[in-house]
């Protein structure tokens, strides 16, 4: 087993990488400008209408941003594996690095390292550029749960990614993996949850947005609510390993 361990060479190959391609480093650094960007206008422009005003949790509230940012990680995690899958570039990998599980552990750990740096930056300044335009509505990092929901952002926008560069190595296909993933978050997971009930907050993003609630919504806590969305992407990375290792390059 120690011998799959990534090493530092690989894990250097694979941050060359993600830093070369283009649409894969700028939809990560886009995880950063859409969830604070957006967040930072949503607060300006109605935070301090009423109280509630961007939604009945206020702290849930404060991650509004992520809504959006969470589209990008998607496709950070899609590209970043995708890229593999065009003009025989995994067949170069895998010249360079023959012991394929120590391959996929590589990529898979450098997409959720740079999604967690990311995810933890961005759900910092999130929440403090968010509420400076909250006035009296505003929270504080000494409210209970602020600093919890901060983290938990972080951790969310990685597992997101990390969910999405599952599928995307176990489907080969950047393309079906957005297409399929960001109706799911925005739409399907609603709309389903709706339906089935009580079934409904166990799907990932649901399920992972409990970390950012004030007070538990359902059966799940914060950290269970997330440890079940981590289970979903845990899923899809091992599939993906399954079928790296498995499949012709």
């Amino acid at each position: 087993m120690t011998a799959a361990l990534p090493t530092l060479p690989v894990l250097h190959s694979e941050w060359i990488k993600i830093r070369s391609l283009r649409g894969t480093f700028g939809a990560l650094i886009a995880v950063f400008v859409a969830t604070v960007g957006i967040q930072v206008l949503t607060a300006a422009a109605i935070g301090q209408a009423e109280a509630g005003s961007m939604g009945e949790d206020p702290l849930l509230a404060a991650f509004y941003g992520l809504n959006f940012g969470q589209i990008a990680a998607i496709v950070f995690g899609a590209n970043a594996f995708s890229a593999e899958f065009h003009n025989g570039a995994l067949r170069t990998s895998f010249t360079a690095v023959p012991h394929r599980t120590r391959f996929y552990l590589s990529k898979i750990s450098m997409v959720g390292g740079l999604a967690l740096v990311m995810g933890q930056v961005t759900g910092f300044v999130t929440f403090v550029a968010g509420q400076s335009f909250m006035g009296p509505y505003a929270l504080e990092l000494g409210d209970p749960g602020a600093v919890r929901a901060i983290v938990g952002s972080g951790i969310y926008l990685t597992v997101v990614a990390l969910l999405s560069a599952g599928l995307t190595a176990l489907l080969r296909s950047g393309v079906a993996v957005t297409s399929l993933l960001i109706p799911f978050f925005l739409i399907v997971s609603f709309v389903v949850g709706e339906a089935v009930g009580g079934f409904g907050q166990y799907m990932p993003d649901r399920a992972g947005q409990m970390v950012m609630r004030v007070e538990p919504h359902g059966d799940l806590g914060p950290w269970s609510g997330l440890g079940v969305m981590a289970l979903w992407a845990a899923v899809a990375v091992v599939a993906g390993w399954i079928a790296v290792r498995r499949r012709d390059a």
